[in-house]
């Protein structure tokens, strides 16, 4: 039976090989816009054309309003800059803890850097195949892009997984000077690892020698020229991030450390986080959200 389907879709996709050069053109991209997700215009799994849909309303994060992980965020904005100004510049690596601001430091770059000429593309990790038609789009622009692919977790096996390390650096074609891929990932090396792996190792005089499928896993992540890891907040990072979003919605007590007020809200801030079993920048803005429309409904 799977034998069969496989077979049809086989059909299916060689048809819409010969149908696609008779599509109508995909509409032109709008480049006034400042960030772009891309879409495939084909059905799910043919290659489709795809097209830059513009985001109209992107995420207006500041970079002052990320806490707790100064040091990755010193050396992203400083490889954005370098970027920017054309100088030398890293494809980045953002791995680490669930909720600590990876993602939001990439879309906080693109708020202060815009004017400056940075945009950023989405793409989901299965359209990655679309690399070099994307890269066809943007390399003769002006502006300098940000391609950005969240929440990154690939089996080996996969042709998207192959697409990247071919974009990263593995193709006889040198990727375009205005264009840096920041990937984020839950997973340092991008796969899953295996006890089996590791005992592949070998001793060879006096070294330890990993085995080839650690190898092939770690072959992805160190195309990636600058890694910045993070971390589970400790208590009082958390309750800084917290302090810090309280008061930028205005809750009553954010600013006056020492007061019932803010001793309280501490207080529901940690039971929160014990709630959620994650001490982070994210579950800091939750509470924050929750606390102050709390206080704004019950001042009603």
């Amino acid at each position: 039976m799977a034998t069969n389907l496989d077979q049809f879709l086989s059909r299916v996709d060689a048809l819409l090989d010969r149908v696609e050069p008779w599509l109508p053109e995909p509409t032109a991209t709008d480049w006034d816009a400042i960030a772009w997700r891309w879409r495939k215009d084909g059905p799910q799994g043919h290659r489709g054309r795809g097209r830059l849909e513009p985001i109209r309303r992107p995420h207006r994060l500041r970079l002052e309003d990320l806490r707790g992980i100064d040091r990755q965020r010193a050396e992203i904005d400083r490889n954005t800059r370098q970027f920017l100004a054309g100088d030398g510049a890293n494809n980045v690596l953002l791995s680490g803890s669930r909720g600590t601001g990876k993602s939001s430091l990439i879309k906080a770059l693109l708020n202060r850097y815009q004017a400056q000429g940075l945009r950023l593309i989405e793409v989901d990790k299965d359209e990655l195949i679309d690399l070099p038609r994307i890269i066809e789009q943007i390399e003769d622009r002006p502006e300098r892009f940000i391609l950005f692919c969240d929440d990154l977790s690939f089996e080996a096996s996969e042709s998207s997984y192959k697409a990247l390390k071919a974009a990263l650096d593995g193709s006889l074609s040198a990727p375009p000077e205005n264009l840096l891929i920041y990937a984020t990932s839950n997973r340092r090396h991008l796969l899953p690892e295996y006890q089996r792996e590791n005992q592949d190792a070998r001793m060879i005089d006096a070294e330890i020698h990993q085995g080839e499928g650690v190898e092939e896993k770690i072959s992805l992540s160190d195309r990636f020229g600058l890694w910045l890891s993070f971390h589970p907040f400790s208590q009082a990072q958390y309750l800084e991030v917290v302090r810090h979003w309280l008061g930028q919605l205005g809750a009553d007590g954010a600013e006056h450390q020492g007061t019932a007020l803010a001793a309280a809200a501490e207080s529901a801030a940690l039971q929160w986080a014990l709630r959620r079993g994650s001490r982070s920048g994210r579950t800091a803005w939750q509470f924050a959200r929750d606390w102050a429309g709390r206080q704004r409904l019950s001042h009603r």
